[in-house]
């Protein structure tokens, strides 16, 4: 069975006791019923993961010792992905966990000339991100940007390999051809895909076109299809 992980992201190198926040003491006390010399593991999402003891089992503001800490090195894979908002959140908020569970870098949601949603609640986004972080297991916690215009965002980020999906007619690449690369950028339209003006920017500014596949996959789809293949494992 595995150790219960939380995340905290003031606990630092160093410390030898620490309380947790009540949200994570609530879980730990009421929800997992957890007494006084359980183990538990927690991690600043930085890279530190510390293995801890129980002392206090309270509901508001559980008492851990450190007995050991353990530094993460990250991953030597940046993968950046700016992806359009979408009209129904609960497929972003989808793709955010199962992005962040396969290890992503960054996540830019987009604000793209055929984007029919620009609502974004960042608090439960944040939230997504720290539960898939904490439930594969992992001690970095991805960069989650504020909405970004796809204007900015290109004139912004840049990356050795940068790649645009969209589906208009023109000269692109299989992404089965790309070879991983260890910093790259990954732009996926909304909907209604990216208009010709921005796939026409993308381009100057020395972004690859690339495919899919045969078929039209949904904006969330096309997400974590291309990332399974760009990622390294």
């Amino acid at each position: 069975m595995s150790v219960p992980f939380f995340y905290e992201p003031t606990i630092a190198t160093g410390f030898t006791s620490f309380t947790l926040s009540e949200e994570s003491s609530k879980h730990c006390v009421q929800v997992l019923r957890m007494q006084e010399g359980a183990r538990i593991d927690l991690t600043n999402g930085i890279g530190q993961l510390f293995e801890a003891t129980i002392t206090i089992a309270h509901k508001k503001n559980t008492a851990v010792n450190i007995q050991l800490e353990k530094t993460i090195a990250p991953s030597t894979q940046k993968i950046t992905l700016g992806i359009s908002l979408l009209k129904n959140a609960v497929r972003l908020e989808w793709l955010v966990e199962k992005a962040t569970e396969m290890g992503i870098h960054t996540i830019v949601p987009l604000m793209c000339e055929r984007t029919i949603h620009e609502r974004f609640k960042t608090e439960r986004m944040q939230n997504i991100l720290q539960s898939a972080m904490l439930q594969s297991q992992q001690a970095w916690l991805p960069v989650l940007a504020s909405p970004t215009k796809f204007n900015d965002f290109i004139s912004t980020y840049n990356a050795p390999q940068q790649y645009i999906a969209h589906c208009e007619q023109g000269q692109k690449i299989s992404i089965k051809e790309l070879a991983p690369s260890n910093n790259c950028i990954l732009l996926i339209g909304p909907e209604g895909d990216f208009s010709p003006k921005e796939i026409e920017v993308a381009l100057s500014l020395q972004y690859q076109a690339i495919e899919l596949g045969p078929t039209r996959l949904r904006t969330e789809t096309a997400g974590i299809f291309a990332l399974s293949v760009l990622k390294k494992f």
